[in-house]
């Protein structure tokens, strides 16, 4: 069922979440593009400038490692001040009220956290922008204190045991992390209503998430701008603004 009513998608979405004991979002850039954050895919998005580096250069050419840090402090600079918008505090309230019990995220800009969510109900699946950490000792480092060297120096930073400091982020090429992963199945495994939000559902494996949770009898929830490739598995589809869908949630 297909839904662009503002109205009648949100009485349907209510219905669900009532009738649900055990729900679990999902969620990607879409959620926080009204919050200023660009989404990766769009026409003229500053990631097409900006695009991260391959997790294997990093690794080879401290000239990239550079250039990886210079990227990411522009990016950074694009939405140094989003707060999170309507969709992330409705997810933090129905967290807050104990009818979600966890986030599975795509996103690595700390929104849901802002918003209120704690730590351990936000599963991060490609990691988190908004600090470093040692590849070797993972140690961990704050972004400001990254940035005052790298801005003196011009040189990639290193950790005193000798190992590379990257962004806490998944780059491209580089393995999912383990317990995130292992979590993001228990969760999505364990749910009577999955909602997706914001999510392209292109990316694996984390867009195997809402199909294995609706082969698993959940019932299924996309709220996106634009249609899917799993927009046919779903019971149902809110297609539009995801502020205006999930508004009544976060009050």
């Amino acid at each position: 069922m297909i839904v662009a009513s503002i109205d009648e998608g949100r009485a349907e979405l209510h219905s669900l979440v009532d009738s649900a004991r055990h729900i679990v979002g999902f969620t990607g850039a879409g959620i926080s593009t009204e919050s200023g954050v660009p989404d990766f895919r769009s026409p003229g998005s500053p990631w097409l400038k900006n695009q991260p580096i391959e997790f294997s250069d990093f690794l080879r050419d401290p000239l990239l490692r550079e250039e990886a840090w210079r990227r990411k402090f522009v990016m950074d600079d694009l939405y140094a001040h989003a707060k999170p918008g309507r969709g992330h505090r409705a997810l933090a309230r129905l967290i807050e009220t104990g009818r979600m019990s966890a986030i599975i995220t795509q996103n690595i800009d700390g929104l849901h956290q802002a918003s209120g969510v704690p730590d351990e109900r936000v599963i991060e699946l490609h990691g988190n922008g908004t600090y470093a950490r040692c590849l070797v000792c993972e140690r961990r480092y704050e972004l400001a204190d990254i940035r005052r060297d790298f801005e003196q120096t011009g040189a990639a930073p290193e950790c005193e045991c000798g190992g590379y400091i990257k962004s806490a982020t998944i780059s491209f090429g580089q393995a999912m992390p383990e317990m995130a992963m292992r979590r993001a199945e228990e969760e999505t495994l364990a749910c009577e209503l999955f909602v997706a939000i914001g999510s392209s559902l292109v990316v694996y494996p984390a867009a195997g998430f809402p199909l294995a949770a609706k082969r698993h009898g959940a019932s299924l929830v996309i709220v996106n701008r634009e249609p899917t490739p799993l927009d046919d598995f779903a019971d149902l589809v809110l297609r539009g603004e995801i502020g205006e869908f999930l508004e009544p949630f976060a009050v």
